[in-house]
Order: C-alpha cells, then sequence, then structure tokens
C-alpha cells in the first residue's frame, strides 16, 4: 500500500482482502467503477502494437515490465511483465542455471530459493508478475528450448515448478507455461498435437494441475493447436479442465503476438489476458463482437489476481542494490554446483584433437540474462 498519497480506490481493496475481504467481490466493485474503455483495457497490453513490437526489434525486449491492464484512476497496477526462466530478464538480474540444470538438483526447496531471489529481483525492478514458470514436458532433447523445462517426468516438473512458484509469490504473480502441449519449437506456430484424453491427463497436464494446487496466479497458453483448436481458443482446456475440473480461479494468459488468433473466441472459450500489446480485443469491441458478460468476467478475474497477490506478497524495500547481490550471487553458484554430474571414462586420450569455434550470439542462451 502506498504510503505517501492518499490510498487509491485498489489500495482500499487490497486492504480490505488483507482483513478478510472476498477478493471477487472487491474486484467486481472496482470494476463496476471502470468505463467500457478501461474495462476492455485490463484485457490487453497497455502498448499499442506497433509501438511496442518495434521498440522489441530494436533491441527493447526484456528490458523494462511490459504492462497490461493498468488503471492509473483506480490505482489498478495491471500486471507488469517480466520473462525467466533463467532469472529476472530485466535489469542485472541473477543469472541461475537453467532450469535443465535446476532440474538436476532434484531439489525442490533449492528452487523455492531461486524463486523468492527471482520475485526480489522482479519487484526490484518494477515488475508484479513473472512469467517464467516453464513446466513443458520434454519429449525429445532436440527440442529447441529444452534447457527452458525441468525435464521428461510429469511429477518431477510439477514438484519443480510449484516450488518455483511458492518462491516467487512471496513477492509477485507466478504464471506457468505453456499450456499444453508444447513440446516443439519450430512447428510450435502451426501443430495440431492430436491426443486422447487418457494421454493428455495422465501424462501432459499433471504438472500444471500440480502449479494450480500451489495457488499459481496465471497461466499461459500456448501457440499449437491441440485436437483442431488453437490452445489460446481451446475450451476444453481453458474451462473444461481449468475451470471446471481443477477448480482454479487464476488468470489466462496468451503467448506473446501469435498467441491469440480470434479476439472473441478466445475470451469466450476462457482466455483472459492478450499479451503483450492492444492487438485485437480493443477492434473486436469496437466491432460489438464480444459480449460485454464475457469481458466482466475475465475482468474481475484479472483484478481480484492482483487483489490476492498485493494482499500477500511480502513488503520491501526493493531497489537496484538488490539485483545480484552477494547472496544472490551465491545461491545461483550453490544451484550450479548441486546441478553438476561427475561422469568418468577411463582411460581417455587427453591428447587435443580438434578446435571449437562459434560467433555471433551462439554462446548466449535464449533469456538474454544480462548479468
Amino acid at each position: 500500500m502506498r504510503t505517501d498519497a492518499q490510498p487509491t480506490p485498489f489500495d482500499r481493496a487490497v486492504a480490505a482482502v488483507r482483513g478478510g475481504a472476498d477478493d471477487r467481490a472487491e474486484a467486481r466493485q472496482l470494476f463496476d467503477q471502470l468505463t467500457p474503455d478501461e474495462r476492455l483495457g485490463l484485457l490487453d497490453g497497455d502498448w499499442e502494437f506497433w509501438d511496442g513490437f518495434l521498440a522489441m526489434l530494436t533491441g527493447g525486449y526484456n528490458t523494462v515490465p511490459i504492462p497490461h491492464g493498468a488503471v492509473a484512476r483506480l490505482g489498478i497496477p495491471g500486471t507488469q511483465f517480466v520473462d525467466g526462466p533463467r532469472g529476472c530478464v530485466s535489469g542485472n538480474g541473477t543469472a541461475f542455471p537453467v532450469s535443465m540444470a535446476r532440474g538436476a538438483t532434484w531439489d525442490p526447496e533449492l528452487e523455492e530459493r531461486v524463486g523468492a531471489v527471482i520475485g526480489r529481483e522482479v519487484r526490484a525492478v518494477g515488475g508484479n508478475f513473472f512469467g517464467g514458470v516453464c513446466i513443458n514436458l520434454l519429449r525429445h532433447p532436440a527440442w529447441g528450448r529444452a534447457q527452458e523445462t525441468y525435464g521428461d517426468d510429469p511429477f518431477h516438473l510439477g514438484e519443480m515448478g510449484a516450488a518455483l512458484v511458492r518462491g516467487t509469490q512471496r513477492y509477485v504473480m507466478a504464471c506457468a507455461k505453456h499450456y499444453a502441449l508444447n513440446s516443439m519449437e519450430n512447428a510450435r506456430f502451426t501443430v495440431d498435437v492430436t491426443i486422447d484424453e487418457a494421454t493428455l491427463q495422465d501424462v501432459y497436464l499433471p504438472h500444471f494441475k500440480r502449479t494450480v494446487d500451489e495457488g499459481v496466479a496465471a497461466i499461459m497458453s500456448a501457440y499449437n493447436s491441440v485436437n483442431g483448436e488453437w490452445a489460446g481458443q481451446n475450451r476444453h482446456l481453458l474451462t473444461e479442465v481449468l475451470r471446471d475440473q481443477w477448480g482454479w480461479d487464476g488468470i489466462t494468459v496468451s503467448d506473446f503476438i501469435w498467441g491469440l488468433r480470434d479476439a472473441g473466441a478466445s475470451l469466450e472459450a476462457g482466455l483472459d489476458l492478450e499479451e503483450p500489446f492492444r492487438q485485437q480485443r480493443a477492434q473486436a469491441l469496437t466491432a460489438d463482437s464480444v459480449d460485454g458478460v464475457l469481458v466482466q468476467r475475465s475482468g474481475v478475474r484479472m483484478i481480484a489476481a492482483m487483489l490476492r497477490s498485493y494482499a500477500a506478497r511480502e513488503d520491501g524495500p526493493f531497489g537496484p542494490g538488490l539485483m545480484a547481490d552477494d547472496d544472490a550471487r551465491a545461491l545461483a553458484r550453490e544451484v550450479a554446483a548441486r546441478a553438476m554430474v561427475l561422469l568418468r571414462n577411463e582411460p581417455v586420450d587427453g591428447a587435443p584433437c580438434c578446435r571449437w569455434t562459434h560467433g555471433g550470439d551462439l554462446d548466449r542462451g535464449r533469456g538474454r540474462l544480462r548479468p
């Protein structure tokens, strides 16, 4: 809660939730005070598409938190997105070992400590939403983002993902991704994954269910299709499984730019937030093709998730001096040491046989942290 000014309506709602009030009731009261444009603005990015897209192309990607759904008039902060998963990618965050290495520690308590550092650093750069809980199941080691997940076992993925959620959500909202069946890179924008319900529920969803049980604030949909429907507008995944079967009340968000194919269909299927720009939904509402009841449903979810997080999160202070401090760097070294497995192969000929060269960005992971 702010101390340098009069409390905003959002501040007062946070205090009420902290005191035991129902977060959805408080969210509904805030939603009712919004204009039609502000209501729709809860459900997409705050940057205009071309402004944000060009900034990404010219070096602005991941340099600052990406804002969604902020309403300054009422103090509603929106979600201030910071990505991962190797750490806080904005600012000079601590560069932790990749998720695959952290998975090799087999230590959820250690991963929870990693999450706490990430959460603090996200807060320090002005973020309130960490989009780096990647728990896709690895089908093949040649997957282009294999390093971003913990392994190929649903139970292990779930326990490590839940630990990261626990740690980060001491300070910010956490988002698990990419839901679901996003286990390939090259064809992820076009592939339609066909799967029977038993395999879906027994192999590809239990780890997401585990983060839901842990109270994860958000889940990000995938780019691919599942059984003939895009994941970002797949009613079975977004509503029948997440809401009806699992009883989850968090927020669903699209993957960036191409994660939402149809504004109306996605909203109806249960996708709450279009990321990362103001792209399709404002146009859809102008065309009267989005039901106001659906806007209310997702808008109240958005505000309620913010209220829950702000009511429960730990206080600071937070600032640039927190980034990659001595304790955080020591933890990164501890994780690296715990992740290593020494294999001995004797005898090995120690004579030099070849040279290794690289150039460009080949020595930098996709997360592109700036340690």
